[in-house]
């Protein structure tokens, strides 16, 4: 079986979900605010990220930072290492755990074809990472 919509019940699975997530040195809202924020390494734009109330809106603000150099090439490891830290957190990490051994797809209707997948197109990336964390726990023993 897979899970196919990071909604409704499967909402923690979504980088919307609040959640306090650090990120060098400062706290964001949700694990989205933080990734945003890590496009650039302009001070200013990442605290009016952070102190966007809007996911939704810290998203599009993203699009529009002075984007780091470096972030096409790292911006998969940065997902992975928010993603490690969202699942610090125990209630989290028994939500994903618990998904075992479903497919995780992040299915979507607004064309996002390398975290996701659209009309069943797309490299699913986040729901890669997401999997490999939770076999990485896991292994662990959790």
């Amino acid at each position: 079986m897979t899970i196919e919509s990071f909604t409704m019940e499967n909402s923690f699975l979504s980088n919307f979900y609040p959640c306090l997530i650090e990120f060098e040195g400062d706290i964001y809202p949700t694990l989205e605010h933080a990734y945003q924020a890590a496009k650039t390494y302009d001070p200013d734009e990442r605290r009016k990220i952070r102190e966007e109330k809007r996911t939704g809106k810290a998203k599009q603000m993203g699009k529009r930072v002075t984007k780091r150099e470096d972030w096409e090439q790292i911006k998969v490891r940065v997902m992975k290492d928010l993603l490690k830290k969202k699942f610090e957190n125990p209630k989290l990490r028994k939500l994903l755990l618990n998904t075992y051994p479903h497919d995780l797809v992040e299915g979507n209707s607004w064309g996002d074809t390398f975290w996701g997948k659209c009309k069943g197109n797309g490299k699913n990336m986040l729901g890669v990472l997401l999997m490999q964390i939770r076999s990485e726990l896991r292994n662990e023993g959790w």
